[in-house]
């Protein structure tokens, strides 16, 4: 299992002329694989999460995901590849404030006919995991940020997916919180045997992942940073 990305470009239109915003880009990660991809605002790198994410196209390019094209499918069935093959977790949590964690958790599941006994037991063993099991019937109002972020997290898990994409997962935490986001997704990721890329400006953060990517004006290439330890 792997995520290929080859000569990727994105242009938007704009009344003078085409604007470029991801320029021949091309990376290979491979599953139990981890990535953090930096760059200053407008360089392009939320733009990539996203067409990774399915949740826009290229504009030239192939994205491959086990060998599979998923802009290839059809608009139903792009959307539950998606559902089912994408994790996400994002700068804000998104939870539906009128659910509770588990409720939350279980979200992505009810488009399709999983076993719900055998998804309920999941969903209870990743709030176990992040530390929630005494939240369970909690609505989101009720939580910290850092536990609303877990629950995210537990949600992106729900269905297994090989890649979990992370798009500045702690950038509204303190620090304190952000490093044990930061390790609680890594630890996951690891057992999970995800393929993980994490979008972030946070050096804290993308100095826990073993491979660091920058996005420079559309273009991505490697980290030049020497010093690539964990946080102590």
């Amino acid at each position: 299992m792997s995520l290929r990305v080859e000569h990727l470009d994105k242009d938007y239109p704009t009344p003078s002329g085409p604007l470029s915003v991801l320029r021949d880009v091309s990376l290979e990660i491979q599953r139990g694989e981890a990535v953090a991809v930096m760059g200053p605002s407008g360089s392009g790198k939320s733009t990539l999460l996203h067409i990774l994410g399915t949740l826009d196209r290229p504009t030239r390019g192939v994205v491959r995901l086990d060998d599979q094209d998923p802009f290839a499918l059809s608009e139903p069935k792009l959307a539950d590849f998606r559902n089912r093959s994408i994790g996400f977790v994002f700068q804000d949590h998104h939870l539906l404030p009128q659910c509770s964690v588990l409720e939350n958790v279980l979200i992505p599941t009810l488009a399709g006919h999983d076993d719900r006994v055998k998804t309920k037991a999941w969903a209870l063993k990743l709030l176990e995991r992040v530390g929630l099991s005494d939240r369970l019937n909690h609505r989101p109002a009720e939580l910290s940020g850092g536990e609303r972020q877990r629950v995210a997290v537990a949600r992106a898990l729900i269905h297994h997916p090989p890649l979990l994409l992370a798009d500045e997962p702690t950038g509204n935490l303190d620090r304190v919180k952000a490093d044990e986001i930061g390790r609680l997704l890594l630890d996951l990721h690891r057992e999970e045997q995800t393929i993980l890329v994490v979008v972030t400006h946070s050096r804290r953060l993308a100095d826990l992942l073993p491979r660091v990517l920058v996005m420079d004006d559309g273009r991505l290439r490697p980290d030049t940073a020497t010093d690539r330890g964990p946080l102590t």
